[in-house]
């Protein structure tokens, strides 16, 4: 996978719709989160996207009720939170249909081998307090290394002005934003979403 755009902290459907032209929205069901929504609302907000569209449920360290509700409506399940390399596995014999990544995030003691634990693609994201969502900006150099040893999905701090440079710095397989494209927390800008988008989507074509 290459150039993958990845819009998350969809609440509304008019901020999803807004999202077309990217490849996935990402829904967050983490209930500290400023960008929370709930699983039914996300059913609603989904039920009028096209199926082109692909649809990541955020989650951390979420039970077992709380994946199944998001098995739902998603195709990718997003582990965000302190989930193990036993945890992915688990729910993803548990879901066959569903793709289960692992987020991490990025700080200088980081053990980047261990990493090769989680399968699949890997978002990284910025050392930040309660699990991303900050607008801190990832490690680059580390997020470098890692994208050196398997394709990564680059998020934290990311907005239209500093993707190309990001995508250049670390050459990732896709990129990931959410605050870098709102005029409030929670509250998705459409201009910036399709800036973001004709940015990060030509940077990557630069290959």
């Amino acid at each position: 996978m290459r150039s993958f755009i990845k819009i998350c902290g969809v609440r509304t459907v008019e901020d999803a719709l807004a999202c077309v032209g990217a490849d996935a929205v990402g829904f967050n069901l983490y209930g500290r989160s400023k960008r929370y929504v709930t699983p039914e609302a996300a059913r609603i907000i989904v039920a009028a996207l096209p199926i082109t569209l692909r649809r990541f449920a955020v989650l951390v360290n979420a039970s077992d009720e709380e994946v199944a509700a998001a098995a739902t409506f998603a195709d990718t399940l997003q582990l965000h939170g302190d989930e193990t390399p036993q945890r992915q596995a688990e729910l993803q014999a548990r879901y066959p249909r569903l793709t289960v990544m692992k987020a991490v995030r990025l700080k200088g003691s980081l053990d980047l081998a261990a990493l090769d634990a989680y399968s699949g693609l890997l978002l990284v994201d910025a050392d930040s307090p309660d699990y991303g969502g900050s607008g801190v900006r990832a490690d680059v150099e580390l997020a470098r290394s890692l994208a050196q040893r398997r394709p990564i999905l680059l998020a934290g701090g990311l907005d239209p002005d500093n993707v190309a440079e990001a995508v250049r710095a670390v050459r990732p397989a896709g990129v990931d934003v959410a605050g870098g494209v709102e005029s409030s927390p929670g509250s998705k800008d459409h201009t910036r979403i399709s800036a973001f988008i004709t940015r990060a989507r030509a940077v990557f074509l630069e290959d």
